[in-house]
């Protein structure tokens, strides 16, 4: 008899840096001061939603969730007084959910400028792998980006993941213009290497830090 793979629903995952908690309207003027911060929308490579566009985004996500394609997160840093959630510094997702294999993307994916170099990048991958690969099953594990956003492009290959293909003239970007989409993976037998890796640079962050 086949066992159903469990459901993918909304879940709190809690790292070392970070804590990513379910999307809603309650995060909004957090997400707003995160965005505001390196003014992220400008980038042109990246779908990032401006301030007054926030609650639309937090709408859209949401809608999609009830749909089933997508799982959002808000990503707050870990306060170091008191362990608990602290700042919000992004948002990123489980989207283009296929439950029945299961498979899913992690993308969708903003942080704060002022949150580089903190580790909250490696942590949230970490805890989004971990859940997708050793608590929902999945086989494999998606990341899709720009083909101009070299920046993304070399940060998922630092995590492990190998290039699939490019998806050409794949979509439109906000002003209308198409972009080629590059496609990563990193199937469930490679898992093992890429945990340690991102465990070995969460490590590092932590000595830095202290010294």
């Amino acid at each position: 008899m086949t066992t159903a793979p469990p459901r993918i629903e909304p879940i709190t995952l809690t790292g070392q840096h970070v804590v990513l908690e379910p999307l809603s309207h309650a995060h909004h003027d957090g997400l707003v001061e995160a965005v505001r911060d390196g003014e992220l929308w400008k980038l042109w490579y990246t779908s990032v939603p401006a301030p007054e566009a926030m609650t639309a985004e937090i709408d859209r996500r949401l809608a999609l969730q009830r749909a089933g394609s997508m799982l959002p997160f808000t990503t707050r840093l870990l306060d170091p007084a008191t362990g608990g959630p602290g700042r919000v510094i992004g948002m990123t997702t489980y989207m283009n959910i296929d439950a029945a294999t299961p498979r899913v993307e992690i993308g969708s994916t903003w942080n704060a400028a002022s949150a580089q170099g903190s580790g909250s990048n490696p942590d949230s991958k970490l805890l989004l792998l971990r859940h997708a690969f050793e608590t929902l099953g999945c086989p494999a594990v998606e990341f899709r980006t720009h083909w101009l956003n070299h920046q993304s492009r070399e940060a998922i290959a630092r995590l492990g993941a190998k290039q699939d293909g490019v998806l050409r003239s794949h979509s439109r970007t906000a002003d209308g213009v198409l972009r080629d989409t590059v496609v990563f993976s990193i199937l469930e037998h490679e898992w093992p290497m890429v945990r340690s890796g991102l465990e070995f640079r969460l490590a590092r962050q932590r000595d830095v830090s202290r010294g």
